[in-house]
């Protein structure tokens, strides 16, 4: 298939890509490399996708409407991947402008270019985080998102409806992935493993949030491009069960899927430090603090929809999968 990837310099796009290539898909990427972290590093995950001969990169960004439809036009994507997205909780807080311009601006213009170029499915990056202030868990699609905690949440949960009314009036096939906590190697700098390995390699304390209380459902970035790649290949139809008297929001009459994607196993943020301490053979000098702005206590994946419509089954531990970033990491900065 050609299938285009937008934000392919970034964690999940250059893992998925380069699952993609490794089956013979033709692949676009597409990604502005901006400076939200260390570009070196986006260059570098693109340095090990530009060699296959069946991969193209175009260098703009969402918002850039000329751009985007031309890529669209030159390529002709039969699928797309939609994992560009300004990202993070925090930083939504100190510049909430880039996340209109990249995270609606930037989806609309996604939208628009796969209804007038005929693609066949859609697959574009939700969050966990758009369970805000829901306290039910597990987090299940079925349950109303209509509290969030964060620009960035909002912006996320606004690509959802955004996606239902193409899926809606176009009979454009859409399929939303809530990604829980993705760490392994390549990942982002900006993210509690990152950090944590960096400074404790160095000597220096941590921030722990929440006083290390909070659970997430970290998940291993194989089990989450496995998952991709089981909803890139299961195109939506409308629901039969729908019932809209009774609406279930994860589903629709039209050709429109939300799920989760997670491990579907929380664990205490304390653990994960201990694990990490454990893999890197050092202990680290804690700053204990409140929770964040933002921030939730809790996320646990019912990955139940996934896992019946796709075989979805996601197999790796913290400890085999911290293991496999302090390795890679330790090669990657030489330390």
């Amino acid at each position: 298939m050609r299938i285009l990837v937008t934000g392919a310099a970034g964690f999940i796009g250059s893992a998925l890509s380069e699952r993609l290539l490794a089956r013979s898909d033709d692949v676009l990427g597409y990604d502005n490399v901006n400076s939200y972290y260390d570009p070196s590093l986006k260059e570098a995950r693109l340095a090990r996708l530009t060699p296959h001969a069946n991969f193209g990169f175009v260098r703009a960004a969402l918002e850039d409407r000329t751009a985007l439809e031309k890529a669209f036009a030159d390529f002709r994507p039969q699928r797309v991947v939609n994992l560009a997205a300004q990202a993070g909780v925090r930083y939504s807080i100190e510049n909430p402008h880039a996340y209109v311009e990249s995270n609606l601006v930037g989806f609309i213009n996604i939208l628009e270019a796969c209804r007038h170029g005929n693609v066949e499915h859609l697959i574009y990056a939700s969050s966990s985080s758009v369970y805000g202030a829901n306290r039910k868990l597990p987090f299940s699609v079925r349950d109303s998102v209509d509290h969030p905690v964060s620009l960035y949440a909002a912006t996320k949960k606004a690509n959802e409806l955004m996606a239902h009314t193409y899926s809606h009036l176009y009979r454009l096939p859409t399929t939303g992935l809530r990604f829980f906590t993705v760490y392994g190697p390549w990942g982002r700098p900006d993210m509690a493993l990152f950090l944590f390995t960096r400074k404790i390699l160095a000597g220096e304390s941590i921030e722990v949030f929440n006083h290390g209380k909070h659970t997430r459902d970290f998940t291993y970035i194989d089990d989450i491009v496995e998952g991709v790649i089981r909803t890139l290949d299961r195109v939506p139809a409308g629901d039969p069960a729908f019932d809209a008297l009774h609406p279930n929001p994860g589903s629709s009459a039209a050709p429109y899927r939300v799920y989760n994607i997670g491990n579907h196993r929380p664990v205490e943020l304390a653990r994960y430090i201990e694990v990490l301490e454990e893999c890197l053979g050092r202990k680290a000098e804690k700053i204990l603090l409140p929770l964040q702005p933002g921030d939730v206590p809790d996320t646990f994946a019912d990955v139940t929809e996934l896992a019946t419509d796709t075989g979805y089954a996601p197999a790796t531990s913290i400890e085999e999968g911290v293991g496999r970033f302090v390795a890679w990491y330790r090669r990657y900065f030489e330390v």
